[in-house]
Formats: structure tokens, C-alpha cells, sequence
């Protein structure tokens, strides 16, 4: 069997040098990598909560898998800031256009067979909608939690993110959501003392 070598992974492991919320000051740093992995147990949980809550029928694997790729682009691209984004309908078509191509190039650099596997993880338009809304809203999540923390240290710059993104997760109106952040999210903000505590 003839060999290949693609430069795919060695791409996607650089994620972890791009750090997030850019301009903002930042208490606890994170990088893409790190936000990736979040994003990911989170949309796996919303999915399992779905199906056994509310009567839904996701693959919650095929989510948790695609949430895991969803910012790997950026590696590309480079994280934009929300406010950045979406400051105008001109930037955010523009950007939406570079993220697009970003995947696609991703996706040339892995060896024949394996893109037709890769296409529904890194192509938005292959990935289903039940399941991009569901990665989408667990990536809302994540940037909460993320308010929350920040905010927690005591840093006040986070204050207007942490309204705003409040805003957009009532806008999903999934069931799933309400129950995560009901049950999960709570305890988030404790010490590893407190969470130990009986």
C-alpha cells in the first residue's frame, strides 16, 4: 500500500497555541484546544439529556465527535472576537466565507479515502441541523461558564459578555439547555474543597 503524508493533524494540534477571548483581559486563559474538549462533553451531555428527557433521537457520539473539530479552522483563520464577527452583516458574511474555506483546505490535506469520513465533522453545511444546533448552544454554554469564572475572580470585563450570552442561550428554546444549566452548571463555580465536601 502506498504511504501518504498529510500535514492534517500536525494543523490541528496547533489549536492549543491559540488563545481565546483576545480582547478581553483575562483571568483564566484558554485555548482553543481547551475550549474544543468543553464544547464537546458539553454537546455530548445536551444530547443524552434530549434523549432521555425529552424523547429525542440525536447520536450523541456523532455530536461529542464533530463539537471536538468545530473551532479547528481557527488554526487557519485565528479566533475572531464575537464582537468583532458580528459587528456588521458585511464582516460577518466575510468571515463566515474565510471559515468555510478554512475547513475545506483542512479537509484537502487528509488522504483520499479518509475525507468522505472527515467531511461531516468539518463541513458545517454536511454536519445535520438537530445536531449543529445542538453544538452551537453547547457552545454558548461554555463561553457562559467561561463569564462565570471570569467574573468569579473578579473580573468585571466579562460583565456585558455574560448578558448578552445569557440573551442568546434563551434564544435556542431547547428543553436541554434549561436542564443543564439547572443541574450541571451550579456547582461549576465551586472549589475542589467545596465539590468534596459531603
Amino acid at each position: 500500500m502506498h504511504k501518504v503524508t498529510s500535514h492534517f493533524y500536525a494543523y490541528i494540534s496547533k489549536i492549543r497555541w491559540l488563545q481565546r477571548w483576545g480582547l478581553k483581559r483575562n483571568t483564566i486563559n484558554e485555548n482553543v484546544m481547551e475550549h474544543s474538549w468543553e464544547v464537546a462533553t458539553i454537546a455530548h451531555s445536551l444530547a443524552l439529556i434530549r434523549n432521555r428527557y425529552f424523547d429525542g433521537d440525536l447520536d450523541a457520539n456523532a455530536i461529542a465527535v464533530a463539537a471536538l473539530y468545530h473551532d479547528c479552522g481557527e488554526v487557519i483563520t485565528g479566533d475572531m472576537p464575537s464582537p468583532i464577527k458580528y459587528h456588521s452583516a458585511e464582516i460577518t458574511q466575510a468571515y463566515k466565507s474565510i471559515e468555510k474555506q478554512a475547513a475545506v483546505e483542512l479537509l484537502e490535506l487528509l488522504p483520499e479515502p479518509l475525507k468522505e469520513d472527515y467531511r461531516p465533522i468539518l463541513i458545517e453545511e454536511s454536519i445535520p441541523d438537530q445536531h449543529y444546533i445542538v453544538i452551537k448552544a453547547a457552545d454558548t454554554i461554555a463561553a457562559l461558564l467561561k463569564c462565570q469564572a471570569e467574573l468569579a475572580a473578579g473580573n468585571a470585563e466579562f460583565s456585558s459578555a455574560a448578558k448578552d450570552i445569557q440573551i442568546r442561550l434563551g434564544k435556542f428554546e431547547l428543553p436541554e439547555v434549561n436542564f443543564f444549566l439547572e443541574t450541571f452548571a451550579p456547582s461549576c463555580g465551586l472549589t475542589l474543597d467545596e465539590l468534596l465536601k459531603p
